[in-house]
């Protein structure tokens, strides 16, 4: 053999520490491997902002072209973002915010802030201002999804044992967050009989008020006694249809008028606002 590759190659082939040096150079390895640092899911740091757009009364077009679209071209004149979601629904709109892997959350949050600031003016009459900033990060990216489905059940019905599903999921330790998607959630609906309302002369806007001030529970006071305090709390959250019905809306000539009399009170499954597919 020729050359100093060649007298090195020769020298490995007959040393007898060549077995050693191999021998050390796998437990070196092994070693490394061992004492890294591993983790399923690494720390990245990828900023990303949620924004949460209330605009009553807009339909999903007009949410997307009067806000969503001129928002995300007042995000883009941010150097350090790297991508823009949004989606644009009935009376609001969610736009995120992605930065740069490495850009400062803090930075990113003040910068985003600002510009939104400065474009307050532009907003459409009717949207609510200042809108909603929430700031993520790639931990809030959801790690396990599960889909239920199965014949014979309809969407309310999968709804239902998914909320019993998300109860107990958020019992587990270290568990962030659980939410649902999809399904028709429980909904109860009051639809008041205009002849009826005229006829006990009850107003919606008393109804309105009526169970607003029903479905609502407040400290009154305390109680000092046994070296213990006790909260004293008054008014209930209405919990069923029949406690809707039986609220009392009125007194006409000594005769108590009850909501069931002027309205139909129907408990169910909400209108579909979104839709989950499998497969």
């Amino acid at each position: 053999m020729h050359g100093i590759a060649g007298r090195l190659a020769h020298y490995f082939i007959d040393s007898k520490l060549t077995p050693i040096l191999i021998l050390v150079s796998f437990a070196l390895g092994l070693f490394a491997v061992i004492t890294t640092p591993k983790e399923e899911e690494p720390q990245i740091i990828v900023p990303m902002i949620d924004i949460y757009i209330s605009y009553p009364g807009a339909t999903p077009e007009e949410v997307e072209s009067r806000v969503v679209i001129p928002l995300e071209k007042k995000l883009w004149e941010l150097k350090d973002i790297e991508y823009i979601y949004s989606a644009s629904m009935s009376d609001m709109a969610i736009v995120t915010a992605r930065f740069y892997v490495g850009t400062d959350p803090v930075k990113a949050l003040v910068d985003l802030n600002s510009k939104m600031m400065s474009a307050l003016d532009l907003a459409p009459p009717g949207v609510v201002l200042p809108p909603l900033i929430k700031p993520m990060s790639i931990d809030d990216v959801p790690i396990v999804t599960l889909t239920l489905w199965g014949e014979g059940y309809d969407w309310y019905s999968l709804r239902r044992i998914a909320s019993t599903l998300q109860n107990e999921l958020k019992k587990i330790e270290n568990v962030a967050d659980v939410f649902i998607t999809g399904g028709t959630p429980r909904e109860i609906r009051v639809v008041l009989d205009p002849q009826r309302l005229e006829a006990f002369r009850v107003s919606p806007l008393k109804v309105a008020e009526i169970l607003r001030t029903a479905n609502a529970q407040a400290i009154s006071g305390k109680v000092n006694k046994g070296g213990r305090e006790y909260l004293i709390k008054v008014g209930n959250f209405l919990k069923s249809k029949e406690d809707i019905e039986n609220l009392v809306v009125s007194v006409q000539d000594g005769r108590v008028v009850y909501l069931r009399d002027v309205a139909k009170v129907i408990d169910g499954p909400a209108e579909i606002k979104d839709y989950v597919l499998m497969g």
